[in-house]
């Protein structure tokens, strides 16, 4: 326990001095990141995440129903979509709120596609993702290929960036606490999106994808 506490507090450390570099507000009492490997979730899991995010940003950025259908069913993923994503992608009429909310979900995305090595770097979230990039990794496979050439990331790796984003959440809700502009250039949407991911990623508190908390 020791020792992972020590891996927690360098990998803190670490965040810190980026985030100095960036001229970002930084909290000191914060604490460090740390998380069980056996909580990590299996390329699989991770796969079938990342495809019905995929289906489902694509209907909140205006992909017509009877398509939707379709990549439902040629994905099979009629049983991986969560509770509030079954209602979306199903609803004939979402509201525009609804559609914009779920077109963001292209950043979780993004990080679950970085977690299986389809993406070879996160950069700052400071812009958003390479969509077209993200829909065409899909729709080059099948179920079956994606899963299969999805090669998972080492937990370290994953655990680096969780430490990051949780930091970088804080000062853009610092930011909006005091009704200032995002610092350096942070696109808080995008920086949600992640957070939310990576925190699903370790199985922050075991929370399913609906219910999983960015706190800061």
């Amino acid at each position: 326990m020791a020792r992972k506490s020590e891996e927690a507090l360098e990998r803190k450390a670490r965040s810190e001095v980026l985030l100095s570099r960036e001229g970002l507000p930084i909290n000191p009492y914060l604490p460090a990141i740390e998380a069980e490997p056996d909580r990590f979730r299996s390329a699989s899991e991770v796969a079938y995440r990342t495809l019905a995010l995929l289906v489902a940003a694509l209907k909140g950025e205006g992909l017509e129903q009877p398509i939707v259908d379709r990549l439902v069913q040629h994905y099979d993923l009629a049983s991986c979509f969560t509770f509030k994503e079954t209602a979306f992608v199903k609803s004939a009429e979402p509201s525009q709120s609804e559609c914009t909310q779920f077109s963001w979900r292209y950043e979780a995305a993004w990080v679950l596609l970085w977690t299986l090595s389809y993406i070879e770097e996160l950069e700052r979230p400071s812009k958003i993702c390479d969509v077209p990039k993200a829909v065409r990794i899909m729709k080059e496979r099948s179920t079956a290929q994606f899963i299969a050439e999805a090669k998972l990331r080492p937990f370290a790796q994953v655990l680096d960036q969780a430490d990051l984003i949780y930091r970088y959440h804080w000062a853009v809700v610092d930011a909006r606490i005091k009704n200032k502009p995002s610092p350096a250039g942070l696109e808080p949407g995008v920086v949600q999106e992640r957070h939310h991911a990576l925190n699903w990623l370790l199985g922050y508190m075991h929370q399913d994808w609906d219910e999983v908390s960015t706190d800061t």
